[in-house]
């Protein structure tokens, strides 16, 4: 017989049964924090690496990370069906199943990152960056770069999976913290290996994603200890079953796969528009505007947009495992309309303010500022359709329902963009701004999917299918 568990930290059930608005916000700004952070650090990455490299260093890391995204994305997939039957559970007020869902998130997120991403990412490499069409010189830095990232991510991994199951149980607070912490240590070990430092080597754009997997093993180590405590909402102790549970893994599965199809899907299609800019006249011009302007600054959107899609995840999942629907309808418009207030006004200072956004990036090539600021005007309406498609998307998924968001991406996100710039190629030399506007449209076709699929309420019906636990 197993052992009681021990004295845990309770859920908090004002997510199910207090004010709406002010749970929503309480799950947001924690992580709108961290994704500040977080995306601060990405810019200090390229703005170290744009002065000591050039803007050949920003387009290697910008090709390297739409193509690291891919595995990236597909391994958060587990996450993802974690995060659908942890709400479940915490709004359940059902411990055990929580902790017992997260211990085996970790065993198959560990199996796919170390067992399988890690070698096949190493060896296909070289093969990779030659689908985004970057020059060798682009090629050249970003090659050890995209290799590093490969084989030593599971820490990474194993941070976005610890806050993710946190943040689900309610907790936005403690993910916020350790990130915090990650990302302080990510900056620091950055300027020394970056640019060099006493007897540590200049390494230069392979310094970046040194700086990235050393911080987070380090921190994600320190953060897996923590769940071995009961000190958070969720917690692993001696009384759970320590075995691979394939009734909870076929259920992460279920609900994770067709998010991680989606996240493949949509970063499929970024390595292929990528592949379209490189095929402009001034490739690695565009490629760096791109990188800053979409990859970068557009973030300032989806680092608030993306808290709210937790949010709105959380909220949505939490009152519908307690049975309550039309909490979790409210949650979510009201997600979507601080998110929209947001981008409104962030969108305005893409266009009011780009040069002084991009003086930052030390951009000093006027063919590069030039399409950059041409790529921001169009990112500027961009942004209110992705806020409000976001945290549509995070009521679908914290529903479980992840199969709609994989096909409203398929549709928006390649068919759309992918197909206009294939047609335009075809009756004509393609254009930076035609890019530029198949962006936007696809952003569009999101927005608009999202919110009819969701106001369908067919999410409703989703049940979740798991065996009782094992000793």
């Amino acid at each position: 017989m197993a052992s009681p568990s021990p004295t845990r930290r309770s859920f908090d059930r004002s997510i199910v049964e207090g004010s709406i608005p002010s749970a929503v916000w309480r799950l947001a700004w924690p992580t709108v924090i961290l994704n500040v952070v977080g995306g601060l650090q990405g810019i200090v990455d390229h703005v170290m690496v744009g002065h000591h490299v050039g803007h050949v260093g920003n387009a290697a890391i910008g090709v390297s990370w739409q193509i690291f995204l891919v595995v990236v994305v597909f391994v958060s997939s587990i996450f993802t069906g974690m995060a659908v039957l942890v709400a479940r559970f915490a709004g359940a007020d059902e411990p055990e199943q929580v902790n017992r869902t997260v211990y085996q998130a970790f065993l198959t997120a560990m199996a796919l990152s170390l067992l399988i991403f890690a070698p096949l990412g190493y060896v296909l490499s070289p093969s990779l960056l030659g689908l985004v069409n970057a020059t060798a010189e682009v090629q050249a830095e970003a090659l050890p770069y995209l290799r590093i990232m490969f084989l030593f991510s599971f820490g990474m991994m194993l941070f976005f999976m610890l806050s993710g199951a946190l943040r689900s149980a309610g907790d936005a607070q403690s993910p916020m913290r350790i990130g915090i912490v990650m990302t302080a240590l990510n900056l620091v070990l950055n300027i020394v290996l970056i640019r060099g430092m006493g007897p540590v080597p200049a390494f230069g754009t392979a310094g970046a994603a040194m700086g990235t997997v050393i911080a987070g093993a380090l921190v994600s180590g320190g953060t897996l200890a923590l769940f071995f405590t009961d000190r958070l909402a969720v917690s692993f102790h001696p009384g759970m079953s320590w075995r691979p549970d394939f009734s909870v893994i076929r259920e992460l599965f279920r609900f994770g796969l067709p998010a991680g199809f989606q996240g493949v899907v949509m970063n499929l299609a970024g390595v292929v528009l990528l592949r379209f800019v490189g095929s402009l006249e001034l490739s690695a011009e565009a490629q760096a505007a791109y990188t800053v302007s979409y990859t970068q600054l557009f973030s300032l959107i989806t680092w608030t947009s993306v808290g709210l899609m937790g949010a709105a995840a959380t909220v949505a999942g939490q009152n519908l495992g307690a049975g309550r629907p039309e909490r979790t309808e409210q949650g979510v418009r009201v997600a979507a309309g601080i998110g929209l207030a947001g981008a409104a006004a962030m969108g305005a200072t893409f266009l009011l303010l780009p040069r002084t956004l991009l003086s930052i990036f030390g951009l000093e090539d006027p063919a590069v500022l030039e399409l950059s600021v041409q790529l921001l005007r169009y990112l500027s309406v961009s942004a209110v359709f992705v806020a409000v498609a976001l945290t549509y998307t995070g009521g679908l998924q914290g529903t479980g329902d992840t199969r709609s968001p994989l096909y409203i991406s398929i549709v928006s996100q390649a068919v759309i963009p992918l197909g206009m710039c294939i047609g335009i190629q075809l009756a004509r030399d393609l254009a930076p701004g035609d890019i530029w506007l198949a962006i936007l449209l696809g952003h569009m076709a999101r927005c608009i999917l999202s919110v009819a699929r969701f106001r369908q309420g067919k999410w409703k019906g989703i049940q979740v299918k798991m065996g009782s636990a094992r000793a």
